[in-house]
């Protein structure tokens, strides 16, 4: 067992960590590590919806809901209505969201610099496969009740 029994409690550390990091270099523009993602996911495909959004940043859809309202309020997002579905809304960057996404963007390579230091590129890369692949059995792990798992 060794040091694997101190996994989800580094992992845990970490995430804290860098979310408050994360927290504090954003707060300048608004955002936070929890609202971030969105603009990120929308950069890659502008016009998706909340179902698609949600899924990427990787929440359920009434805490998406939530966080997309308060961005629009701060100037970084605006719905058009889907005109396939009229209850439906397709997401958009701003002007403004499309100016900040470098300074995310450098924030986020910042703190992966932080994190990463003293490593080589061999170890960064393995790393990152290795929690690639924590991440994707993560989805094992969703609750389906009154303590029972998938």
């Amino acid at each position: 067992m060794g040091e694997q029994r101190f996994l989800i409690k580094s992992c845990a550390h970490i995430m804290r960590k860098t979310q408050s990091h994360l927290d504090c270099a954003l707060k300048k523009y608004g955002l936070t590590s929890g609202s971030y993602p969105y603009l990120l996911a929308l950069s890659d495909e502008e016009g998706i919806n909340l179902d698609t959004v949600s899924r990427r940043v990787g929440v359920d859809k009434a805490m998406s809901t939530r966080t997309i309202q308060k961005l629009m309020e701060r100037g970084y997002l605006e719905k058009i209505p889907d005109a396939s579905d009229s209850r439906a809304f397709q997401l958009y960057l701003t002007d403004r969201a499309r100016e900040c996404i470098p300074k995310i963007r450098r924030e986020i390579m910042r703190c992966i610099g932080i994190l990463t230091a003293g490593m080589t590129g061999e170890e960064k890369d393995a790393a990152a496969r290795l929690l690639g692949r924590m991440e994707k059995n993560a989805g094992n792990l969703e609750c389906k009740g009154k303590g029972s798992f998938k």
